[in-house]
């Protein structure tokens, strides 16, 4: 079964979050990039509590294009440090991991 990741990222708009998703999948490092509905987040940052509208964007990808998806994630990220959570994913259908796998071939 191919080796599939997600990584969850948030980013401040919906313009933002096509154009990441938009260059990963045509640069072939991401099968498929969900981009949910806007989100509230609430965080620390630089020491002050800070209020955001946010969306995050579910990634697919293999784990051998994983290295390169994120370095391309942020290069391309509008936030000086991105949230980059990488989620291994233990099964599925089988059909559907090798799609992910497929489109994601270096």
């Amino acid at each position: 079964m191919p080796d599939l990741v997600l990584i969850l990222t948030t980013v401040p708009s919906p313009e933002a979050g096509e154009q990441i998703a938009r260059a990963l999948v045509d640069e072939r490092l991401a099968a498929c990039v969900n981009l949910l509905p806007p989100m509230v987040s609430i965080y620390r940052w630089q020491g002050q509590v800070q209020r955001d509208l946010e969306q995050q964007l579910v990634i697919k990808t293999s784990r051998t294009r994983l290295a390169d998806a994120q370095a391309r994630l942020t290069a391309l990220h509008p936030y000086d440090l991105p949230e980059c959570l990488v989620l291994t994913v233990d099964g599925g259908d089988p059909a559907y991991m090798a799609w992910v796998s497929g489109e994601t071939e270096g």
